[in-house]
Order: structure tokens, then sequence, then C-alpha cells
């Protein structure tokens, strides 16, 4: 493995030059105008894989953007495949005034470089064919077999993934799949995710008069559909951070003893995260610690509250509608699709009179929890350790990645969230980024994976 690693830190600004390339494209899936972009960068990553050695190099059509597969399966039937999954689009942009360059001018500062996508997930998937190169260069070979997966629409919910996986099982069939869209614990500590929640996101309108009407005319005659969905919003949650939807708690299992002592032992800091975010208090749902509700303890929040005038001055309208949008995560045993229905019969019940309501169900994926023991997160901890130089610890994390369900369900593969970005690195906002120092490391823990599968699946 030395000629490898050496090979790796040979070439660490050759990588780094060729990740600012692929940031530069701005694959953003969920803007038409973007389409195009979407497209090159699948057909950028389809030519680099090639150029690295994998094999059967294609560019799958979907109804929405396209999925690129490699492979490489000349390592024997008997030893295992790993099926590496990423994606390579990303997230929108705005506010672009908050950016210090431009979003798709990839900058190198202060030891990490900062694009949309550096670290959600162009970064990440870089990092494995990087690896995959290292040893297709060094060695030859791959001491496993691999295929690579990479679909453009993880952003907007992989809508058509799900038929990609039913149609193509055979060719996708894997003893194993690997993930790296999770963060680390922290700087310097690598970690494994064994758990992910699930999301439900709703989205609720409020009509109330049949047009915009003078707050002077009207104002006290009629229910105004911003207060009614204030009123609405109001009600999903009380003082203690509790949410109050008729049975959304149900059958929810609490945190057993060693889940309490394990989220106690990763040394949570709650005065070092306030300071991070510039705020003087942290609030959330009672009696849980604050990491305990980042990553097992369901959540509901508005994201985005549209209605009535907005622009500079005043203007004294009372709006004819008014919109919300609210996302819940949710935890093992929650269903998006039952937490959609009773969320809208919640709302329902609660909305006041002089108003329609319409609920839309934007998108969800139900939480996953990745058992501990198989070979691969044996594996994943081993090279984890050998690369870091520390043991990884094992976390739960906030976010969703739909995708990880699927491959359960459909390929019948266990996952192994292997993560190198940090959650202070701005995925979603201006002025991503991702630590370079993570990325080369990354490549070498990367590496060192697929020769430690092969050892103890042998």
């Amino acid at each position: 493995m030395e000629t490898l690693l050496n090979f790796i830190d040979e070439n660490k600004e050759r990588y780094i030059k060729e990740l600012v390339e692929l940031l530069s494209i701005p694959s953003i899936s969920t803007e038409p105008e973007n389409a195009k972009d979407v497209q090159y960068c699948a057909e950028w990553l389809s030519k680099h894989c090639t150029s690295i050695g994998l094999e059967n190099v294609t560019i799958h059509q979907t109804p929405g953007h396209p999925i690129v597969y490699a492979e490489w399966l000349n390592a024997g039937a008997d030893k295992p495949t790993v099926l590496f999954y990423g994606h390579y689009d990303v997230q929108p942009v705005d506010p672009l005034n908050l950016w210090t360059n431009p979003p798709f001018e990839p900058t190198l500062r202060d030891g990490k470089v900062f694009a949309r996508g550096a670290t959600d997930d162009k970064g990440q998937v870089f990092l494995h064919l990087k690896c995959l190169e290292s040893w297709l260069k060094t060695k030859g070979t791959l001491p496993v077999n691999v295929k690579v997966l990479i679909e453009g629409e993880e952003e907007i919910g992989s809508v058509n993934l799900e038929q990609f996986l039913e149609d193509n099982k055979e060719m996708l069939k894997c003893d194993c799949v690997v993930i790296s869209d999770t963060a680390m614990y922290k700087k310097g500590q690598p970690s494994i995710v064994y758990g992910l929640r699930g999301l439900c996101y709703m989205e609720v309108h409020v009509t109330g008069p049949n047009r915009d009407l003078h707050s002077g005319s009207f104002g006290g005659a009629v229910q105004n559909p911003l207060n009614a969905l204030a009123a609405i919003i109001s009600k999903l949650k009380d003082e203690h951070g509790r949410i109050l939807i008729d049975g959304f708690y149900d059958n929810i299992p609490d945190l057993t003893p060693d889940e309490r002592a394990g989220f106690a032992a990763l040394d949570f800091n709650e005065e070092e995260y306030k300071k991070a975010l510039d705020v003087d208090a942290l609030f959330g749902e009672q009696g849980y610690t604050t990491i305990e509700r980042l990553g097992a303890r369901p959540t509901l929040d508005v994201n985005g509250f549209i209605g009535g005038f907005t622009g500079n001055g005043a203007k004294t309208v009372l709006p004819s509608k008014a919109s919300a949008k609210i996302s819940m995560r949710l935890v093992p045993n929650q269903d998006t699709n039952d937490i959609a229905a009773k969320f809208e019969a919640y709302v329902r019940k609660v909305a006041p009179a002089g108003v329609t309501i319409e609920i839309e169900n934007l998108h969800g994926a139900n939480p996953v929890l990745v058992p501990r023991d198989g070979v691969a997160v044996q594996a994943a901890s081993k090279a984890l350790e050998r690369a870091f130089g520390k043991a990884p610890v094992f976390t739960r994390e906030g976010g969703s990645i739909p995708i990880t369900l699927l491959f359960s369900t459909i390929l019948n593969a266990p996952s192994v969230l292997m993560g190198f970005g940090l959650n202070s690195e701005n995925l979603h906002s201006p002025d991503e980024h991702f630590d370079l120092d993570n990325f080369h490391t990354g490549i070498k823990a990367s590496a060192l994976f697929y020769e430690e599968l092969s050892q103890l699946s042998a």
C-alpha cells in the first residue's frame, strides 16, 4: 500500500486542479435553465471515469437528469462487489450576494475550496474516483469489484432513481453500498453514520378574498391569509419544542441508555456550537440534549413564508394568498406518507374560518438505521483509523439520504455511510466549501477501505 499512498501524495495538486474543474460546472438540478449544464456534468464525469480506467462507462438518460454508471469487475467472483453511490447535482446558489467568490468560480483559500457542490457532493464523489484511479495506476487492479453510480437528481428527491434501480437490479447487484454524503463529527475525527432521519416536506397554501385588498377599507372585515397562516404555524409546536400534530410521536422508541451514553461520549460542546452560529441560546425538544435532538429526534421547521407586500417602503395591502413551506425530519418507526396525512389533517383542524386551505406533499423519505456489525462497516472503521490515525465514532445524522433505504429494499444491500465533509462547511448555503486535508485523507481512507474489505471478506 505504500506505493499507492505515495502516489496519492504525489498527485495531490493535480487532484485538486481536476476537482476545481468539476466544481466549475453549474449543475443545478432544480433550475430548468441549467439542464444543459447538468447534462454536461454527466458527460464530464463519464469521460473522467473512462480516463482513470473504469469500464462499461455509460450515461443513462431518465425522464429527468442523467445517471452515470461505470464498473470494474475483474477482481474475481470470490471477491465482494462494492457499489459506490454519489450525486453530481447541486443546490441553487441564492442569495448570490452572500458569496465571497462566485459559486461556480472555485477559489482556494485557508486550506479549503469554496464553490457550490464542494462538500455536497462533488468533492466527496471525486475523492472516490481518485481513490480508484490511484489503485489502477499503481497496481493495475482493484482488490474488490467496484460499480459506480452517480446521479443528477439527489437535490430534487432522486425522483427517477427508484425506477432505475428496479429496472437494473442485475447490473447493480452488489454486496454493499458506499455513500460519502455525510459529515465527520468534527475536523480530525473520522465518523461512520449509522442513522439518518427521514423527511416529510409540505407546502401549505391559504387563500382568503378573491383579490388583494386595501387594509384600511377591508381590514377587520375579512380573514387575512397571512394572519391565518401565522396562527396555523403557531399551533404546530408548543413552547417546549414538542410537536402538537395528533399522532406525530406514535411508535417512536425512546433512546436506549446505550444510545444516550454514545451521544454523551461525543463530548458535544454547546458553548462552541452557539458561538459558531452567533446565537445566545439553543432551542429544541425538552428532555433531550442538543446532540440527541440533532440526530435522533424528529423536528418540524418552517423553511419559507410567502405572502403580501415585501418590497421597500409601505403598502397597506391585505393579501389574497399566503403560503409556507414546512419540513419535518423523521426518526425510525415514522413513515413519511403517514406523517404527511397526519400533518394535513391537523392543519385543516386548526385552520381558522374564512380561508381555504390547500396542502401539497412536495417530497419525502423514510428514516434509516444501518447495522453497525456488518463486514463493510468493520472495514470502513479499520480504514478510517489507519488514514486519520484515530478510531472513528459512530453517529446519527440529522439529514436525509432517501436512496439509502432504496438500496436496502431493492438491492438488498447494506450501506456504509463514510463521509468526509463537515457540518460547518455551509452545504446548501453561500460560501459552501470543502476542507482539502479531508479531501486528500479521504482518498487514502477510501483506498484503504477496499483493501480492508477484501481481507475481511476473505
